[in-house]
């Protein structure tokens, strides 16, 4: 008899069991997939951490956040500083002086903002409707056409104007030659890869691996007093209101016999005609000096049940939907929902570890206040 059975051995289910164990309360953590980690999940390919379910790179603003992940591994100092393809032409990203010079052969942020307020004046929307519209009227004509209208349509499988607004509230556009992609003071990949944060984290706590709950639902609830449920709200409830929808992504990866294929971790490939997104490149994320490399390309893809889930489609019916399954769960004194596709919201890792502290928190002053 444990404490709690945690499902799902990714982010917010690792923390929480550590935090359960700190305060001396027995844990089985369980995974459907035959590793721990969920989607940090590293496969180490002939000394090369490979980044099993799509590029993660570890960014934050919070110093209580980066010390907690810093207690697992020592991080190394890699920036993320991706590259776009489009029409056979390389520019940097975010949209920065290096991609309007690329652009336009400007050079000052004055010409570059000119260009970039005629083209809003010109094409813009004062009620932007759909996305195109939306990303008209952020950064004009030729930053759309060029780098987001068909790389965003491949990845949501839809014509731009079908798709909501909301979906780009802002573009950042720098007016420095600077491409780090994130503005937060902390950023960096754990050295020796994520495995080693996730084993930190389960560290003296049981695990099985290769376990679906849902198929042995009663007799894996029989083994804890209390569950934390980490995987997709609606198959918990059997999909009692419908399935929440999602788009997935399928990787291919491929070993290759050469020191350096694209010289960066992450090519974006914005044609519509490349039917993959972008090109990972591993080795460059810890500086590998390997002389072989491993590249991932990744397809966007229709979600089915057999496919993994990854971006939730947050449209107005998915959300009614959603909080339809979150009314059930308020109902279910004995189980925490927690994690992306328990909470049907996209989390990047440092969001994942908040609410998962968050969670614990409130779970274990209640606990020993009761």
């Amino acid at each position: 008899m444990y404490d709690y059975l945690i499902v799902g051995a990714g982010l917010f289910g690792s923390v929480f069991a550590h935090e359960a164990k700190k305060r001396h309360k027995t844990c089985l953590v369980i995974d459907k997939r035959p590793h721990l980690g969920g989607n940090v999940y590293c496969e180490n390919v002939d000394g090369i951490n490979v980044h099993k379910y799509g590029a993660h790179i570890f960014h934050t603003n919070d110093k209580a956040i980066w010390d907690y992940v810093n207690q697992f591994a020592t991080f190394n100092n890699y920036v993320n500083s991706p590259l776009a393809i489009s029409k056979g032409k390389l520019y940097n990203l975010p949209f920065n002086m290096n991609t309007f010079h690329a652009l336009w052969n400007v050079k000052t942020p004055a010409e570059a903002k000119q260009i970039i307020d005629d083209q809003v004046k010109k094409y813009g929307y004062k009620n932007p409707k759909n996305l195109e519209e939306q990303a008209l009227s952020l950064v004009g004509k030729d930053i759309y056409e060029t780098l987001i209208k068909e790389y965003t349509e491949k990845q949501w499988g839809r014509k731009a104007v079908e798709l909501p607004a909301f979906i780009i509230k802002r573009l950042p556009i720098r007016y420095t030659f600077d491409n780090n992609y994130f503005n937060d003071i902390y950023q960096g990949i754990p050295i020796g890869g994520y495995n080693k944060i996730v084993e930190g984290l389960l560290n003296g706590i049981d695990t099985l691996t290769n376990t679906n709950f849902l198929d042995h639902k009663e007799e894996l609830s029989a083994k804890a007093k209390k569950i934390v449920f980490t995987g997709p709200i609606d198959a918990y409830f059997n999909y009692k209101y419908g399935a929440l929808e999602y788009r997935s992504l399928r990787f291919e990866h491929e070993h290759l016999n050469e020191t350096n294929f694209q010289g960066n971790a992450v090519v974006n490939y914005s044609d519509l005609e490349v039917p993959f997104t972008r090109i990972i490149e591993h080795k460059h994320f810890e500086f590998g000096k390997q002389n072989h490399t491993v590249i991932t390309r990744e397809y966007p893809e229709q979600w089915t049940h057999e496919k993994e889930a990854y971006y939730p489609i947050n449209n107005k019916e998915n959300q009614s939907r959603y909080q339809k399954y979150r009314d059930l769960a308020a109902h279910e004194p004995d189980v925490i929902f927690g994690g992306r596709l328990a909470e049907y919201k996209y989390y990047d890792m440092h969001q994942i570890i908040a609410s998962a502290l968050k969670k614990a928190e409130k779970e274990f002053h209640h606990t020993m206040s009761s």
